[in-house]
């Protein structure tokens, strides 16, 4: 990483509070030379420049100073190297959230030595610095774009640690077998054996059960992580439009008597019980010449396609028009779970028979009202157990994040071939190989190893200037 740490030895700047006008704004520097930098425009409540004296993890109140002329009146906090969020000298300016305060101040420091810090630059110098491993730093942005309280606990389990202490832990150990492994290559001619091979299998399978486990969760994290998407299919006039505006509390969509209102797929998200479902709401499903509503339902199965649960909306009144192992035989139903909301049951007489016949058809309903709002409650808590059915908690071991994701299979393939080899007695310099292609693609998940400067560009390059 030494390469990489070399062009990061400038002071950078930027805004660490959201663009926009506020109350207070933070502004944060990082890099040797910040307080010097500070210091010169820097004047304490005693008319002191005394920032240079300040102990670590301290803050002073004064003025920032130009040309004699007062900026603004600010707190410094100044933390010193190693102990700080990048590790290395670093100063956060809270000053007044006027856009032209900030703007003004960024530009001094600018005009006298730091540069404009890049998107992510602080949390990659704090991933260079040591002060977190790649994941730990990848989770930085998950924790800031987090949408909901699970989305938030996953995204804080994997800053804190998370599954990747226990990786690194059986990686250093597997680091040392392969050692040992490598070790036995020098004194091949004298048939010695350095590591035991039961020893080995025993660490590989552990290590393989762990990356099978995290492999599986995937589906999970990225649900949480990303939202779960919920289409609402049916024909027209059932109340699919009605629903959602029910669900989401609030008029989003346009309800008509006139069938082919809704053209187009409308999309809003909903938090339940602290999960994220992004619901769709599509265009009625039915035969017709206008072009426009031929688009909006041809778009209504591609929404289906892409969703996890098909909300299928039918109503009370037409049930036996509807021959549901037909509709469901579509390549678009394949695979989803499907939830057969029957509404409108406010204009039945007599729900029984109903009720009756979709037990005997052995499909997944619910009764609703969307109208009234009667047994809304039901489809949260389907939706819930259908996809979701437990809480996180801070020491789950979840991954949502693809490209770990990715490493992940990589490495179960790795591991699986180590297995393999090890039953097969095949020479070390073969087993050793297959070690290394496991370490490797562990590692990249923690960045252990030497990690492509793209890979790191593209990683950082999604988080928000300032962070």
């Amino acid at each position: 990483m030494e390469s990489y740490k070399s062009i990061f030895n400038e002071i950078i700047i930027a805004p660490a509070t959201a663009s926009g006008v506020g109350a207070i704004a933070v502004i944060r520097i990082s890099g040797q030379g910040c307080f010097e930098i500070a210091n010169n425009f820097f004047e304490g409540k005693n008319g002191k420049k005394n920032l240079l004296n300040k102990k670590t993890h301290t803050i002073s109140f004064g003025t920032l100073k130009h040309e004699n002329k007062i900026i603004d009146e600010v707190l410094i906090s100044k933390f010193i190297s190693p102990h700080s969020y990048t590790g290395e000298d670093t100063l956060e300016i809270s000053c007044h959230g006027s856009l032209y305060i900030q703007s003004k101040i960024v530009q001094l420091f600018c005009a006298n030595g730091c540069r404009l810090a890049n998107p992510g630059e602080f949390t990659l110098r704090a991933f260079l610095n040591g002060k977190l491993d790649l994941s730990q730093a990848e989770a930085v942005a998950d924790v800031i774009a987090a949408e909901s309280e699970s989305a938030h606990n996953l995204a804080f389990s994997q800053l804190r640690g998370g599954f990747a202490a226990e990786l690194k832990t059986l990686r250093n150990e597997l680091i040392n077998f392969a050692s040992l492994i490598e070790l036995e290559l020098d004194f091949a001619e004298e048939d010695v054996s350095f590591a035991k091979r039961d020893d080995l299998t025993a660490l590989v399978n552990k290590l393989l059960k762990l990356v099978i486990a995290l492999k599986n969760s995937f589906s999970l994290g990225n649900t949480i992580k990303n939202g779960i998407a919920v289409a609402i299919a049916g024909r027209p006039n059932v109340g699919k439009s009605t629903l959602l505006n029910s669900l989401l509390k609030e008029e989003r969509a346009i309800v008509s008597e006139i069938a082919g209102t809704t053209r187009d797929s409308i999309e809003d998200v909903l938090n339940i019980k602290g999960y994220i479902f992004r619901f769709i709401d599509t265009a009625g499903i039915r035969e017709t010449n206008d072009t426009i509503e031929k688009i909006g339902i041809s778009k209504t199965f591609e929404k289906i396609k892409e969703a996890k649960v098909v909300l299928y909306i039918c109503s009370a009144l037409e049930i036996e028009d509807l021959n549901f192992n037909e509709i469901f035989s579509g390549n678009e139903f394949i695979g989803k779970k499907i939830i057969v909301i029957v509404n409108k049951i406010d204009l039945v007489s007599e729900l029984k028979p109903l009720e009756n016949r979709f037990k005997e058809m052995d499909i997944e309903s619910l009764f609703i009202s969307a109208k009234s709002g009667e047994n809304l409650h039901l489809i949260e808590e389907k939706l819930l157990n259908l996809t979701v059915n437990r809480s996180i908690e801070n020491n789950d071991l979840i991954v949502s994040n693809s490209r770990h994701y990715e490493a992940l299979i990589h490495a179960e393939i790795a591991l699986e071939k180590t297995l393999v080899g090890i039953e097969s007695n095949i020479t070390g310099d073969f087993l050793a190989q297959d070690i290394r292609t496991a370490l490797y693609h562990i590692g990249q998940i923690t960045g252990q190893i030497e990690i492509d400067r793209d890979i790191l560009g593209t990683i950082f390059s999604k988080f928000c200037i300032g962070k």
